[in-house]
């Protein structure tokens, strides 16, 4: 149940932490899905994370551009677009005052808090 939930939360904002994933320069899935591991959001498989790549890349906000590896698979790399830097400061700043309320309307439910 409570892996439903964080899945649950984690759709609604996956596409913001991809963005955020790029900020520092390109990258492809599997180092992404590490990154979003690493930040303590759990395994991010292949089956969520390409679309999510892929909706980025069609929305115009990350560029994808393939290179061949010397040695083994050769992988898609992406990077933020000007569009896409603005769209994560936009919904960054959105999803901070929304954080915000929701943290401010638990913690007034919690014993000693003001409700």
């Amino acid at each position: 149940m409570a892996a439903d939930r964080r899945s649950s939360w984690l759709k609604g904002v996956l596409d913001l932490l991809v963005l955020a994933c790029l900020t520092d320069g390109e990258s492809y899935g599997y180092e992404i899905s590490k990154a979003l591991a690493q930040a303590g959001l759990g395994e991010i498989k292949g089956g969520t994370l390409y679309p999510v790549l892929n909706r980025l890349e069609e929305a115009g906000l990350a560029v994808g551009e393939f290179r061949a590896a010397e040695r083994g698979p050769g992988r898609r790399y992406y990077r933020l677009t000007d569009e896409g830097r603005q769209a994560l400061a936009e919904q960054g700043e959105s999803w901070l005052a929304f954080h915000a309320a929701v943290t401010t309307m638990l913690n007034n439910t919690r014993p000693g808090g003001t409700s």
